[in-house]
């Protein structure tokens, strides 16, 4: 790698763009030492698409496969944002290239296959993670610093849930989102994102228990053009089957003790986007919503009972996350979910430049374990009984 960093970005729909934007914006965040980044190449199958977000975000080029940015030796990182199933031949070959993989979540579509890249990469002593920005709210790291400082004693139980809307409409067209197996619908798509927000709070699932997967929408029509994202577009009277679930849901049980119960939906009618969880400790209850990033709430004990409950936090401009992530970093000024792709950007680029002022992201081994918690997750609702109720 010369003394700047070339980037490029895999695929160019919805979360694409969000990785291409990162990129763009990380020199501009926390400290000055980021050596010079070189915006290459853009990639989708899609060439319109390809080139208006490399016109968009400034990238010099745009490719129409992925195999050009393996061979291209003015390329030293690369996100991977496509479709699961086709993430383990392209992470592979990247790593056998020796470039830098930041990979979205899930890692892959399955266990083995999880291991089969993490295995690569580490044979080929790249930098490779997995893309889970959550880890990146202002108020999600806070909850997390509140827990590991012990006030609020052990935690004890967390409530989760991530509920969209995307697939609430029975018309709209088929992806790669509605096809696979069991467990590779809402579970993959959403639960690893909420799976990996517990686990960053409590530690790892030890076990699981009373899964249920649920498909409500059983086919869908297919497109009459290419589907970015979750957008709708025109469709023909020609259907297909949905192979996966619409919700899932399961307990589970953490390694130090805490149990947790984590619910995740894509037809949840009225919520776009809507991830939020509350975490009970021995003397205490810690509460966050993504509608509000920058803040959490806080239930202790020292108030007088006629004013004690849960209490509001704007997450300070002391936290790292504000200070120099933000370019008014002020208390109160805002965040969205698109500074979490900055920061994420930032934290890989640092990496791979031999800089530590940010968290890392996550490994291909916490992918790994993301993905096997998933698949007890199916194991527990295909083998589990149902017992009625009687009168």
């Amino acid at each position: 790698m010369s003394n700047d960093i070339g980037v490029a970005v895999i695929g160019a729909g919805m979360a694409g763009r969000a990785h291409a934007h990162g990129y763009r914006s990380a020199g501009t965040v926390f400290s000055a030492g980021l050596p010079p980044v070189r915006l290459v190449s853009v990639a989708d199958i899609n060439e319109d698409l390809a080139r208006d977000t490399a016109r968009r975000y400034g990238f010099e080029r745009h490719d129409t496969s992925w195999e050009a940015i393996v061979k291209a030796d003015d390329i030293d990182v690369v996100s991977v944002v496509v479709a699961n199933h086709l993430h383990r031949e392209i992470v592979t070959e990247l790593a056998a290239a020796g470039k830098h993989v930041l990979c979205e979540k899930p890692l892959a579509p399955t266990a083995a296959d999880a291991r089969a890249m993490t295995d690569a990469v580490e044979a080929a002593g790249i930098v490779a993670r997995v893309g889970f920005t959550f880890r990146r709210a202002p108020g999600i790291s806070a909850v997390r610093e509140q827990l590991r400082s012990g006030e609020l004693g052990r935690p004890l139980y967390i409530s989760g849930q991530y509920w969209t809307d995307y697939g609430a409409d029975p018309q709209a067209p088929m992806s790669w989102r509605y096809r696979g197996e069991p467990g590779s619908g809402a579970l993959a798509d959403l639960g690893s994102h909420l799976t990996d927000v517990a686990e960053f709070l409590l530690g790892p699932v030890e076990s699981v228990h009373g899964a249920a997967l649920t498909t409500v929408v059983t086919d869908r029509p297919l497109p009459l053009g290419h589907v970015v994202g979750h957008a709708h577009v025109e469709v023909g009277d020609e259907r297909e089957a949905v192979g996966n679930d619409d919700w899932a849901s399961f307990s589970a049980r953490f390694a130090d003790g805490a149990t947790g119960d984590l619910s995740v939906s894509r037809i949840a009618y009225g919520h776009p986007n809507t991830l939020k969880f509350e975490v009970f400790c021995e003397r205490g209850a810690l509460a966050f919503d993504v509608s509000r990033p920058g803040e959490f709430d806080i239930a202790s004990g020292g108030l007088p009972g006629a004013s004690n409950g849960f209490r509001r936090v704007i997450v300070g401009v002391e936290h790292p996350y504000i200070a120099g992530g933000m370019a008014m970093d002020a208390t109160g000024v805002g965040f969205g979910h698109n500074d979490s792709f900055v920061y994420q950007a930032r934290a890989f680029l640092d990496e791979i430049a031999g800089l530590d002022e940010l968290p890392r992201n996550a490994s291909f081994a916490e992918g790994l374990h993301n993905l096997l918690v998933q698949e007890a997750v199916v194991s527990s609702a295909t083998h589990s009984t149902r017992t009625p109720v009687r009168a």
